[in-house]
């Protein structure tokens, strides 16, 4: 049905509107902008969404100018042979991937040329997330050696060059190309509650709550607060929780009615429902044991917005869960145990494909189990291979948290795992790490070493939050959600239950179904999606007549 209010007066009127103004929304903003459309961006807080929060890789290959600077050859087929084992079925079609892959090089350069800094300084050693001396590396599980067997290696993690987690050197960077855009508003503290749809059922704008720009104090604190809650919401949820619903009051007590008509179109850019957590469990449960990445906003609401006009939604269920342990790169030599002692998976394998055989085969359970060289090993290497971030979670881990024994037996009754499962797995895993042939998970060679000189040592991998460290020891596990929106893929179109696109609505980044909609298999491949999308429904939506 149409919006019988669309008569009413309307309080901005501009090309393209974007909700949300993270990755996926800057990047459709910016695209949209150079294509000569005028755009308003809504945001419901302060902008910077997950990819403000993430360490900011780039997933990027084919013969970027930093890969070329660190000496390797890469190209567009050799990364869609790579992700091609890794995408699956149902979320991107060959030809799209294909388009992915021959457009990366160039999203990289987009980047940059909006002021996003990179560098081709190569990781010398496997990590989840390189030190500030580093920012290209081996982000995904290329060097595997059944993923080697067909596509050639090649790092493609390029990270924004900034200290730190540098989630904020790549959103501010692209920020502060987007406000300097004559044709682009960005209004922040305004939350979209509703499409509005003319006679013939396209969408043309949007209702939303918004704190007036003349309330310049309290718009200032309400950001700052949100800010601050961005932090807060990973290491200290009952505070953040707190924080967020007096940011919700603010809104409710001071916020106005607010209507903007979209000549063109509207694109949903607003994050996936991490934070939702009666969604979580209907979705999947499971990841209710883990913290949520992001920020209050990844509540779904944009994805509600796309189904309130018929959008359909798919792979609800799919959601990443980055167990990172390593580095040190030492602890890859250990092996990655379920409940019933036997092995998960490869343990060079990237950290969040290692949590989705943790999720569907042990059930949101891992142990790592090493021999005594390996764990000392592993100590010496902590100063030199892991960032600052990585020390507070690896140093407890290795000094407190872990359990030791003299045998495998009774290190298995230490942590609750089949004493029979463990000794197989281990006599089975040593016997062919010291025959020479190759591990039958694809390990590659030189992590590939024999646990057997006591004592053992084990450390629990499981999913757990980052309060739970404190009482079980173990590694704090975050995610986000993976599924969303159906989008055409050739327009970036929300998709109606029959196929049809909905006329003058979007979706990019965790609001849609996108590269990573099966699983997250590489770091940065979420928010090169979010590039991929966000791009795509901004030349789109640009490109539209006027309705």
């Amino acid at each position: 049905m149409a919006d019988k209010k669309e008569t009413r007066k309307w309080d901005a009127e501009v090309d393209v509107i974007v909700v949300g103004f993270g990755g996926a929304g800057a990047c459709a903003a910016l695209e949209a902008a150079q294509k000569g459309a005028s755009v308003l961006v809504l945001d419901r807080f302060h902008g910077g969404g997950a990819t403000a929060a993430s360490g900011a890789i780039i997933y990027a290959g084919g013969g970027t100018p930093y890969q070329k600077a660190a000496g390797f050859d890469d190209t567009p087929d050799e990364m869609y042979k790579y992700l091609k084992q890794e995408v699956g079925e149902g979320v991107m079609s060959d030809e799209t991937l294909r388009r992915f892959c021959e457009g990366s090089a160039g999203d990289i350069q987009w980047l940059a040329d909006a002021g996003v800094p990179f560098e081709g300084s190569m990781c010398p050693f496997k990590t989840s997330y390189p030190t500030d001396l580093y920012y290209l590396y081996f982000s995904g599980s290329e060097n595997n050696e059944i993923y080697k067997a067909k596509a050639k290696p090649a790092p493609r993690g390029h990270r924004a060059k900034g200290p730190g987690i540098s989630g904020l050197t790549l959103f501010h960077s692209l920020e502060e190309t987007v406000r300097k855009q004559d044709k682009i508003q960005v209004r922040c503290q305004s939350q979209v509650t509703k499409l509005i749809r003319g006679e013939d059922e396209r969408v043309i704008g949007v209702e939303a709550r918004s704190i007036p720009p003349s309330s310049i104090f309290l718009r200032r604190f309400h950001g700052g607060m949100t800010w601050v809650n961005a932090k807060l919401n990973t290491y200290m949820p009952p505070m953040a929780s707190l924080l967020n619903g007096f940011a919700g009051l603010i809104m409710t007590l001071r916020a106005r009615p607010y209507r903007a008509k979209a000549r063109k179109g509207v694109i949903l850019a607003a994050g996936g429902f991490i934070f939702n957590k009666k969604k979580v469990s209907e979705c999947n449960s499971l990841f209710c044991r883990i913290m949520p990445l992001g920020t209050y906003a990844d509540d779904g609401s944009g994805i509600a917005l796309g189904e309130s006009v018929g959008g359909v939604t798919s792979h609800m269920d799919k959601m990443a869960a980055w167990t990172f342990y390593v580095p040190p790169e030492a602890l890859m030599q250990g092996v990655l145990v379920g409940k019933d002692g036997k092995r998960l998976c490869a343990e060079d394998l990237y950290g969040a494909k290692q949590g989705q055989y943790i999720a569907t085969k042990g059930g949101g359970y891992a142990y790592l189990i090493l021999d005594s060289k390996t764990f000392e090993e592993a100590k010496s290497h902590v100063k030199e291979q892991c960032a600052a971030f990585q020390k507070l979670a690896m140093t407890p881990m290795l000094r407190l948290g872990r359990k030791k024994a003299p045998s495998f037996e009774e290190l298995a009754k230490k942590i609750g795992v089949s004493a029979q499962g463990l000794a197989a797995t281990m006599k089975e895993y040593n016997e062919i790490a010291k025959s020479g042939r190759p591990d039958p998970l694809g390990k590659f060679e030189k992590r590939f070493v024999a646990q057997d000189t006591p004592p053992f040592y084990a450390m629990d991998i499981s999913f757990q939050g980052f309060s739970a460290v404190f009482t079980k020891g173990g590694i704090p596990v975050s995610g986000i959600t993976l599924g969303g929106l159906v989008v055409n893929e050739k327009t970036g179109e929300v998709v109606k239950k029959d196929g049809s696109s909905i006329e003058g609505l979007y979706a990019a980044g965790r609001n849609a179904v996108g590269l990573c909609g099966n699983g997250y298999f590489a770091s940065g491949t979420s928010i090169a999606d979010c590039i991929f999308a966000g791009r795509r429904a901004g030349g789109h939506a640009a490109s539209r007549q006027p309705g």
